[in-house]
C-alpha cells in the first residue's frame, strides 16, 4: 500500500506592497511583526492588529465599526469589510490603492484601540 502524499500548505508570501504595512506598523510602540503558518501578522502583546490576508496583497485589520464604515463608503476600492479570525468583521486595506498616511492613520487607530493603557501613556509621554 503506497503512503498517501501530505497535502503541503501553501505560505502566503507578502507583496512588495507589504513594506509599506511593515513600516507603518514597525513605527508604533510595542508593535511585534511575527511570521506564522499562514503569514505575517502584526500583534501587541497577544491581541491581534492586523494580518496579512489569503490573497497577499490586502491587509486585514481589526478597527472600530464606525470608522470602517466611513472608509468603506468613502473608498470601496481600496476599503471592504472582511470576515477576520474568530468571525470577527475586520476592514480589508488593499494595499496597492491605499495611500502611506491613510495606511498609518487606520494602524494608529487599531493601535489606539487594542494597545494597553500603560502602553499608550507611554507613548504620549513627553
Amino acid at each position: 500500500m503506497t503512503p498517501m502524499p501530505r497535502q503541503i500548505r501553501r505560505v502566503r508570501k507578502p507583496s512588495v506592497w507589504f513594506e509599506l504595512a511593515r513600516r507603518a506598523a514597525g513605527s508604533l510602540p510595542g508593535v511585534e511583526e511575527r511570521i506564522t503558518a499562514t503569514g505575517p501578522e502584526f500583534r501587541i502583546g497577544p491581541k491581534l492588529l492586523a494580518w496579512l490576508d489569503e490573497d497577499g496583497v490586502s491587509l486585514l485589520v481589526h478597527i472600530g465599526a464606525d470608522e470602517r464604515g466611513m472608509l468603506t463608503e468613502a473608498e470601496p476600492r481600496t476599503f471592504s469589510d472582511a470576515v477576520g479570525r474568530r468571525g470577527r468583521t475586520a476592514m480589508r486595506v488593499h494595499l496597492a490603492y491605499v495611500d502611506v498616511g491613510s495606511l498609518k492613520r487606520i494602524l494608529e487607530q487599531s493601535w489606539r484601540e487594542r494597545a494597553p493603557k500603560r502602553l499608550q501613556r507611554l507613548a504620549c509621554a513627553p
